[in-house]
């Protein structure tokens, strides 16, 4: 793809938008950086962009910039349905995203990990997999640096593992991986999608432009995923940690076994630093990927043996007086809280933040079945608390540090306090991270 004198636009400067906009400069465009926010809200960006020849649009977006270009590179975070994008796509302008860009300049053999939730922990697991195996390997995306870095910097690898939003996947043409994952389907982003099924079909573009040559390994436990994965082009390889596959890889009796042309692995769990239901179904999915790309059993299994769990996934902080406190701050959306109740019985259960306008109701069962006392906080509370508040013993604190207070005051010894939300933290946080450190050190005071 020759970018030397095209015009360029990238919509949206955050760190994808920096790295786009250097990237392209690098290969003779003539850049334009256009952003809603102002100079002085972007400086350190700017900063980072001096001196290559970029033109500025800040603080506003004009419509002739968009209809003039010869190729449009969005961020993550700009909206498809933005009104100049809408315009310019009317009038023939490419646009992509800024992994169809990457794909176009990356050959080692990729693979793409999506789904609501779990995909942080299997694509870094994944990479190091493949690092033990003695790959070399870039491990990016969504996590960590995107992959045009990777097309920026030359580096020759032998494997690239990315994790994939369905942000990412909204302005895809011909991004195609060698292996596609998808862990799960609940429902997220409803500030984002329109409906439900927009947001599954975002996420099922991971799949696009595969064929025959190429895996998809899908979670066959998933209804929505193993409904919506008939039918693919790429050759199927589901995973189950509830049913025997003859072609895959599943769980039974604490083993992992993994089966593909005929031949079989066996992968004991016990001993696994990486604990609870959703996390086995991370670990068969990164061996999949890993292994139907070259890895060797042995390698593979000390990966995932010495693996712990990333920060603010099921973190276990600390016992006090017999209650095992876990944070759990990731978990912005219902599936995420669902594998987490999954894991334990007699659970204070603090929820609650900012709204993502989906149903609580799939937490009902599991609420009914295994959540002592529910602890809501944040400007969620009162829809959290008219879906699932009658089915236990609940109640509202004003702030997270008042709710660990009283968890510790009702939560009896053997029980699990868990702080698992199924919602985003910008009511009340900066961020998850900043959610979670307040979580940690309310329970380190108690």
């Amino acid at each position: 793809m020759d970018l030397r004198d095209k015009n360029i636009l990238v919509v949206g400067l955050a760190r994808t938008g920096v790295a786009v906009a250097r990237f392209l400069a690098s290969r003779g465009a003539r850049v334009t950086v256009t952003d809603m926010k102002g100079e002085a809200e972007l400086a350190t960006h700017v900063q980072a962009l001096n001196n290559l020849g970029i033109i500025w649009e800040l603080g506003r977006h004009d419509k002739a910039t968009f209809l003039d270009a010869d190729l449009i590179v969005v961020s993550p975070g700009v909206p498809m349905d933005h009104p100049l994008l809408l315009k310019a796509k009317a009038a023939g302008v490419e646009i992509v995203s800024e992994i169809e860009l990457a794909g176009r300049f990356i050959q080692a053999p990729l693979v793409a990990i999506t789904g609501t939730n779990g995909k942080t922990t299997t694509t870094t697991l994944a990479g190091e997999i493949f690092r033990a195996n003695g790959f070399a390997t870039y491990v990016g995306g969504n996590i960590g640096d995107p992959l045009i870095e990777l097309a920026e910097s030359g580096e020759q690898v032998e494997r690239v593992v990315a994790e994939i939003s369905s942000f990412q996947l909204e302005w895809i043409i011909s991004f195609r991986p060698q292996v596609a994952a998808l862990l799960n389907l609940s429902e997220d982003h409803l500030d984002r999608y329109a409906t439900y099924q927009g947001y599954i079909d975002a996420k099922l573009r991971i799949f696009e432009n595969q064929d025959a040559s190429d895996f998809a390994v899908v979670n066959a436990d998933d209804p929505l995923v193993w409904g919506h994965a008939q039918g693919l082009k790429a050759r199927l390889f589901p995973f189950s940690r509830k049913r025997e596959l003859e072609e895959g890889i599943f769980h039974r009796d604490g083993v992992i076994r993994f089966r593909h042309g005929g031949r079989e692995e066996l992968f004991p769990t016990e001993g696994f630093r990486l604990q609870g239901v959703h996390n086995l179904e991370n670990i068969m999915a990164a061996l999949a990927c890993a292994l139907l790309l070259g890895c060797r059993p042995d390698e593979s299994f000390a990966a995932v043996r010495g693996f712990e769990a990333l920060h603010h996934r099921m973190e276990f902080v600390r016992e006090v007086n017999g209650v095992a406190y876990y944070e759990d701050s990731k978990a912005t959306n219902v599936g995420s809280v669902e594998k987490a109740l999954e894991s334990f019985a007699e659970i204070t259960l603090i929820a609650g933040g900012k709204d993502k306008g989906g149903t609580y109701a799939p937490l009902a069962p599991l609420v009914a079945e295994r959540v002592r006392h529910l602890i809501l906080i944040g400007e969620a509370a009162g829809r959290m608390q008219a879906e699932l508040g009658a089915l236990t013993d609940t109640c509202r604190a004003a702030t997270l540090e008042e709710a660990v207070r009283l968890a510790a005051e009702i939560t009896r010894p053997g029980g699990t306090v868990l702080m698992s939300p199924a919602c985003s933290s910008f009511d009340m946080f900066r961020d998850y991270e900043e959610r979670a450190k307040r979580f940690i050190a309310a329970v380190k005071g108690l």
